[in-house]
């Protein structure tokens, strides 16, 4: 993964369902197996693009499961797409497993928990611009926020693997400890030890948990962690990049810090993509002209969703 995204031929591709497993109250990983074409093509996916599912013809649960806030809403009609990042992506052979963190809010994802091993889900990627590693770097800082933490365990799987120059940390962050979209957290000593989340302790990925009410972790919002810990270390701005991804408010939060201690710094912002490709003009992000006093318009879905933090008006 270069300064510059290598390209992905995307399109509209039917992906086979491995796994679709619970993981929290409310959290699930999807697995997703291409083959042909779709496993060329997700094969070269970058950390922090994403793809866009069909989720209109997939079953509701049994009404016993669906929770009492979703009740009114599950019956809508799916009309449009829904936006997913990559948790993972392996290639074996001649297929491309990719795995999905999502999380039961509205009724496409809840109709999402019902794909079931063996059965099939069109999905149209790989889309829009991920994460890029800029030369000279030795430190990366991952900070995620609630389903934040999804692409930024892609990232740190491609970090291991081709950077291996680069020292990465993790900081993970949610309201309570039951919102820490995780399917478990390691003892006390591997917490002491900074290895506080087995899905990054596998890449050999430091991690730091906080939750807001103090539940897990540090107590107080992941952007209070992660300032305290870059106040304890004599290194370089220079020498790190900081990946961000999670609620609006804490990506400004980070990249207020980011600009304090000029460390490079890129954020993965949110926005309704209802296709995906610049056609419906729905996800605008507003940003900073270069030596101007101007903004202008850019497009989540294909500019981003991941911006330079300096460029992004929050």
């Amino acid at each position: 993964m270069s300064e510059k995204c290598s390209a992905t031929k995307r399109g509209e591709y039917w992906a086979t369902v491995r796994a679709n497993k619970q993981i929290g109250e409310r959290f699930y990983r999807l697995g997703l197996e291409f083959s042909g074409a779709g496993a060329e093509a997700f094969a070269r996916v970058q950390a922090g693009q994403f793809a866009e599912l069909d989720l209109s013809s997939a079953a509701l649960p049994s009404a016993e499961t669906i929770p009492q806030e979703l009740v009114d809403a599950a019956g809508r009609k799916i009309l449009l797409r829904r936006p997913f990042s990559f948790a993972d992506v392996d290639t074996r052979d001649d297929r491309t497993l990719v795995d999905i963190l999502y999380c039961v809010v509205g009724p496409a994802t809840l109709r999402m928990t019902t794909l079931a091993a063996g059965g099939s889900v069109s999905v149209i990627g790989p889309l829009g611009n991920g994460f890029r590693v800029p030369d000279g770097k030795k430190t990366a800082l991952l900070a995620a926020g609630g389903m934040g933490a999804g692409p930024l365990q892609h990232l740190a799987k491609i970090l291991t693997a081709d950077f291996p120059q680069i020292d990465a940390v993790a900081f993970a962050g949610a309201k309570t400890a039951e919102e820490l979209p995780f399917e478990r957290r390691l003892d006390k000593i591997a917490q002491q030890l900074e290895f506080s989340l087995p899905e990054f302790a596998r890449y050999g990925v430091r991690s730091l948990v906080a939750t807001d009410d103090g539940s897990a972790g540090f107590a107080g919002p992941v952007t209070d962690c992660f300032s305290e810990w870059l106040g304890k270390s004599d290194l370089a701005g220079e020498s790190m990049v900081i990946y961000s991804c999670g609620p609006e408010q804490m990506l400004a939060r980070v990249a207020e810090i980011a600009k304090t201690r000029n460390i490079d710094c890129q954020v993965s912002m949110e926005r309704r993509m209802a296709c995906g490709i610049g056609i419906c003009q729905s996800c605008a992000v507003e940003c900073r002209v270069a030596d101007s006093a101007e903004t202008v318009y850019k497009l989540c879905c294909e500019d981003g969703p991941v911006f330079d933090s300096k460029e992004v008006v929050f």
